[in-house]
């Protein structure tokens, strides 16, 4: 299904990106989002112009010099405080996951604890940032390892797993000190699975105090290359 001029479609249909904190409107080559129980085009996606992914990954570099000096038990708690809101909101991630990807609720549900078991995991990131040292691994010779944040990562994420593949990725990665910039499938675009994980990071995050937006930003397009990725590469 071609995308449709901008100007044939209603403004308020159409779902741009997240970045800084912020919903970005854009509508920029929207695509349609349908309901794959029956056929019915529910919405529009934008797809991200090169200005709008650089706006992205320039507010995930802004904010992750405070982020990386974050201590890792400060990060720990955003990740409990997002774990509970994720499960607090579980019954609106899997029936959003129904309506966008057509899984039954029970497989549905099944995705979605299978992504929370990972955020509960990144819970105890203080633990396994820790670093070791060993002395005299050889003469006159001691070693030591320690952990860091590379900075900006990315994630591209397939249509089979809206909910569960992203949490494969983000939560370990910002826990770990990084920011992320993430691209989910077109196809289900965020709104919704992707769009309330993006919603209660904002607040599991706007509840620490002096740590600024950015951590996460969400885009939406057809991408050629990034790293991870899950599933295919499409063309423009």
């Amino acid at each position: 299904m071609s995308a449709r001029p901008a100007h044939d479609i209603d403004t308020a249909n159409i779902v741009g990106h997240f970045i800084d904190g912020q919903d970005v409107a854009d509508s920029n080559r929207p695509e349609p989002v349908t309901n794959p129980a029956t056929g019915e085009v529910t919405r529009h996606v934008a797809m991200a112009s090169r200005q709008t992914v650089e706006q992205a990954i320039a507010a995930a570099e802004a904010a992750f010099p405070a982020w990386r000096d974050t201590p890792p038990i400060k990060r720990a708690r955003v990740m409990f405080r997002f774990k509970q809101l994720l499960e607090e909101n579980a019954d609106e991630v899997v029936a959003a996951i129904t309506h966008e990807h057509g899984k039954v609720l029970d497989d549905a549900m099944g995705e979605f604890i299978r992504g929370v078991e990972v955020v509960e995991y990144a819970c105890g990131i203080p633990e396994m940032l820790k670093g070791e040292y060993s002395k005299n691994v050889g003469p006159a010779m001691d070693s030591w390892a320690e952990h860091q944040p590379l900075g900006v990562v990315a994630g591209i994420t397939p249509f089979n797993f809206p909910a569960m593949v992203p949490m494969w990725m983000y939560p370990m990665a910002i826990a770990c000190g990084n920011t992320f910039v993430l691209k989910p499938s077109e196809k289900d675009h965020g709104v919704t699975p992707v769009g309330v994980q993006r919603d209660a990071m904002a607040a599991a995050v706007a509840e620490l105090p002096g740590v600024q937006a950015g951590r996460c930003g969400l885009v939406q397009h057809r991408a050629r290359q990034s790293r991870p990725w899950a599933g295919e590469i499409a063309g423009d």
